[in-house]
């Protein structure tokens, strides 16, 4: 069974993104590079564990990091999954592996502090450049929504009369977002300047570039770090910040887990959960302040 068909069936039957497909389709195309040159053989059904492990220590030995390694290996576990399913293996040589341990990353969310100061007090450009990035800074707060989610908005996605907002997410899984009214008012504003930049090209995209073009992720995280590099002393400051700081503050005050897990279009709890130390730090504190039996 051929590289292609499982790409294929990624495709067609997982409704993975490009950008996924493509990262399976390298991790693929290295291991096969590596059986080439260490096993004198191009396919990868064939082998032993013992090869994936040589692979996996020449990555390591390359400077790669466990975290990255994991990923390759688990574009592999992914193939050789499929090759049982279609009956081509009957057993996956990386049954028995267990992935490399990785130090967990501590991801900070912006304070409620700092996201106020940055929608309330910093002057943005009185043009549409400035009134765009309020806004994608507005709705990656008030949303939740992924960066890639975002670039991918049309026009015919929102719902301004209702206040909701229409994401297409992973796997082309569609969910509603509701809008905050002040969500409203700014894609007012936005929409009133957008007109200046159109020119067909983009036109059907709700955030545009200067030259009336869809934006493109690289764009919302420069505006991200631009703006938050003004008000926060964080090492980062990024797109997915801002949704780790949507599903913190939500949390911390009082939404349930299932709640932000839908409007995050996470599939499971256990991706949601991530996000609950912080919420748990402040509930600890509220505890603390609040039971008869600390002694204060």
């Amino acid at each position: 069974m051929s590289v292609s068909a499982f790409i294929a069936y990624l495709k067609l039957e997982k409704n993975y993104s490009p950008h996924t497909i493509k990262a399976y389709e390298r991790d693929i195309g290295e291991f096969s590079t590596f059986c080439e040159e260490h096993h004198d053989t191009s396919s990868i059904t064939d082998v032993g564990y013992s090869l994936i492990r040589n692979w996996i220590v020449s990555l390591s030995d390359s400077g790669m990091s466990n975290r990255s390694i994991n990923r390759k290996i688990s574009s592999l576990q992914a193939y050789y999954k499929f090759l049982m399913k279609v009956g081509q293996i009957a057993v996956s040589p990386l049954v028995k592996h267990r992935a490399l341990k990785t130090e967990k990353k501590v991801e900070v969310p912006f304070s409620e502090r700092e996201m106020d100061t940055i929608l309330s007090e910093i002057p943005f450009p009185d043009n549409f450049e400035g009134m765009r990035d309020k806004l994608i800074i507005e709705l990656l707060y008030a949303s939740g929504m992924r960066r890639a989610e975002m670039v991918n908005l049309k026009i015919n996605d929102v719902d301004l009369n209702r206040g909701t907002l229409k994401v297409l997410g992973k796997r082309n899984k569609e969910r509603i977002l509701p809008l905050l009214p002040s969500s409203v008012e700014l894609i007012k504003d936005y929409l009133a300047r957008r007109s200046e930049v159109e020119n067909g090209a983009g036109s059907l995209y709700l955030f545009l570039t200067e030259n009336g073009l869809k934006i493109y992720e690289t764009l919302v995280y420069r505006v991200i770090n631009k703006y938050f590099s003004l008000v926060s002393p964080k090492v980062k400051k990024s797109p997915h910040i801002l949704r780790h700081t949507f599903a913190t503050h939500m949390l911390n005050r009082g939404a349930d887990l299932n709640s932000v897990k839908e409007l995050l279009g996470h599939s499971s709890l256990a991706s949601t959960q991530v996000y609950t130390h912080n919420s748990i730090a402040e509930l600890k504190k509220v505890h603390q302040k609040a039971h008869p039996r600390n002694k204060k």
